[in-house]
C-alpha cells in the first residue's frame, strides 16, 4: 500500500475508533506526512529544530538564513564543523543554541550519530539516540520523526498544542493531562502521529 492509500485507511480507523475525529477528518486538511521525500537532509532539519526553539519563525527563518550564508549556501556538518563558537553566535545563536549545534555537528561528524541508519531504528531508538546531546528533548527528536522521516506512531502528549486539540475536539471541561493522553492514545497504536496532525489542526 502506498502512503497515500495507507493514509486514507488510516483517517477511517481514527473516525471508526473516535467518532469524535471524523468532523476533523472531514473538514481539516488531510494529513500529509511521508507523502514527499524531505527537502533537506536530517542533519539540517535537526538544526533548523534547534535554531527554532524558543524564537518566532521570523527570527528562526533569517538565522537560518545568515547560518546558510556563513556554510556557503548549504548547512552541512562538515562546514558548520568548521565555524568557531563566536562566528556561530554571530548569525544571532544564543550561547545554549551553539553548545546543541556543536555537539550534533561533532557527533555527526565523528559517526557517533549516523543519521543513514535512522531508516533501520524504530522511533525509540532514534529518540534514545538523539537525546543525550545538550539541548535535544524528546519533543524535539519527536517533531523530527514526525514531520522529516514521516513516522506514523508518534504521539507527543508533551505538546500543549496537541492537547489543546484533543480538549477541542472532546468538548473537555478541564485540559487533559500528558499522562491521561498518553493513555487514551493507546487504542490508536500504529497511527498516533496523523492522530497528532487533527489535534494540531483542530486547536
Amino acid at each position: 500500500m502506498n502512503r497515500a492509500s495507507e493514509l486514507k485507511a488510516i483517517n477511517r480507523s481514527i473516525s471508526r475508533i473516535d467518532p469524535a475525529f471524523a468532523p476533523a477528518i472531514k473538514n481539516l486538511p488531510p494529513c500529509t506526512f511521508g507523502l514527499e521525500k524531505p527537502k533537506i537532509t536530517s542533519y539540517q532539519s535537526l538544526i533548523r529544530s534547534v535554531i527554532a526553539q524558543q524564537v518566532s519563525v521570523a527570527a528562526a527563518r533569517t538565522i537560518t538564513s545568515r547560518l546558510e550564508v556563513l556554510c556557503g549556501g548549504s548547512i552541512t556538518a562538515a562546514k558548520v564543523g568548521a565555524l568557531s563558537s563566536k562566528k556561530l553566535q554571530s548569525v544571532g545563536l544564543t550561547g545554549a543554541k551553539v553548545r546543541t549545534i556543536s555537539e550534533l555537528t561533532e557527533a555527526s561528524l565523528s559517526g557517533e550519530i549516523n543519521f543513514k541508519r535512522f531508516t533501520y531504528l524504530s522511533d525509540e531508538e532514534i529518540i534514545q539516540e538523539l537525546v543525550p546531546l545538550f539541548g535535544i528533548g524528546r519533543w524535539t527528536v519527536e517533531m523530527f520523526l514526525i514531520f522529516h522521516l514521516g513516522r506514523l506512531d508518534v504521539w507527543p502528549v508533551d505538546d500543549l498544542a496537541v492537547r489543546r486539540g484533543w480538549d477541542d475536539l472532546h468538548g473537555n471541561a478541564e485540559p487533559i493531562k500528558a499522562k491521561a493522553l498518553k493513555t487514551l492514545g493507546e487504542p490508536f497504536a500504529g497511527m498516533r502521529s496523523v492522530v497528532a496532525w487533527y489535534c494540531w489542526r483542530a486547536s
